[in-house]
């Protein structure tokens, strides 16, 4: 078991709040091991993966509209488990294609992390994508508008200190490790 991990039950009181198309807001109720009850509000959410796609010399990246934050954001491409059960990888090869037009042929996994675990269910698992190659073909899906940014790897620096997504925060500090375990 890692650090800070440890398991605690499932609720013992449920009242769904809110089922949308994305995210489902419940009230639950946890028994904690010294029997004191507590109630949370949270937003179960079926996963997602980022992508740290590495050509040449360059990460990809992506800017996009934001309307939650009201703000275009630069990210690391990445998208939602489509169903239950998905295969974290098989989403990864997707949403690379669909959002950068790329396919790899070398994958590695950097592993994942909760986003926010205090409300939300929300687990991203990050890869390293290399050895890339355009696909063709592959459309985003309609409702996006993606701008491909190729940020230059001797300014990795340079990107960590100015995005604001935590999870392209993540998998840049990840790729930063990456480079300097193999200088």
């Amino acid at each position: 078991m890692n650090a800070g991990q440890g398991g605690l039950g499932p609720p013992i009181r449920t009242t769904q709040i809110h089922r949308g198309v994305i995210v489902n807001l419940r009230s639950s109720d946890y028994r904690r091991p010294d029997g004191t009850v507590v109630t949370r509000e949270v937003m179960d959410h079926p996963g997602a993966v980022v992508i740290v796609p590495v050509e040449d010399d360059h990460v990809l990246l992506v800017r996009q509209p934001r309307e939650a934050v009201e703000e275009f954001t630069l990210e690391l491409p990445a998208g939602k488990l489509d169903a239950p059960g998905e295969d974290p990888l098989d989403c990864a090869r997707r949403e690379l294609a669909e959002e950068v037009g790329r396919a790899a042929a070398t994958w590695r996994d950097m592993g994942g992390f909760y986003t926010a675990p205090a409300i939300l269910t929300e687990f991203i698992h990050c890869f390293m994508a290399t050895d890339l190659s355009e696909v063709t073909g592959v459309a985003a899906d309609e409702d996006e508008a993606i701008e491909i940014v190729e940020w230059p790897l001797r300014r990795l620096g340079d990107a960590i200190d100015s995005v604001r997504d935590a999870k392209t925060l993540i998998g840049l500090l990840r790729l930063e490790r990456e480079l300097r375990a193999g200088a």
